[in-house]
């Protein structure tokens, strides 16, 4: 496997690049139904290898893209979480996206990456705002990012599907206030 660079460490994730190896780590979760249950369909192998390789230009392009969350202990994989860049009503927002195995659904992981997601964008990136966006009957993503301090700001129609969509978001000062880091 190619050396991968360790982004953020939470408590008992880490959150490193994608290599191209983990196209198949990747097509675990984009081939699974209960997983894909908010997108319109599963995705194939091929399908799972492009999708890792426009990630992988993301890194480059953006200096962002989802990472490759792994348990500190085992190195097990649990799923993916990171910040892309997604245009939302035509503006460029850096967006927390997070997405799990169903094995390790309702343990907090989703939580934890996105919160150490949100910790790297804020202290690292030094970023301003970050959002996560996602459908309103999607009450599982709706929960992590509440639980990470966004607040909902809005309803909007994503572009490329003609769905609704909500929009969570947060800026730094809300967060420390709270007292979330």
């Amino acid at each position: 496997m190619p050396q991968t660079r360790i982004i953020y460490e939470t408590q008992r994730l880490l959150l490193r690049q994608m290599t191209p190896d983990d196209a198949a780590l990747w097509h675990g979760i984009l081939s699974d139904a209960q997983a894909m249950r908010f997108y319109p369909r599963v995705y194939t192998r091929d399908e799972a290898d492009e999708w890792t390789a426009k990630n992988l230009r993301r890194y480059e392009r953006d200096g962002v893209g989802l990472w490759v969350a792994q348990r500190r202990d085992d190195r097990q994989f649990v799923g993916v979480c990171g910040i892309t860049i997604q245009f939302i009503d035509g503006v460029g927002e850096h967006e927390i996206g997070y997405q799990m195995l169903p094995a390790f659904w309702r343990q907090g992981y989703a939580t934890e990456a996105a919160a150490g997601a949100r910790d790297y964008g804020f202290t690292t990136l030094g970023l301003r705002r970050l959002v996560s966006w996602m459908g309103p009957d999607n009450l599982p993503s709706r929960r992590v990012a509440e639980k990470v301090g966004m607040t909902l700001e809005k309803q909007t129609i994503q572009a490329t599907s003609g769905k609704p969509h909500v929009v969570y978001a947060i800026r730094p000062a809300a967060g420390r206030a709270e007292g979330l880091w």
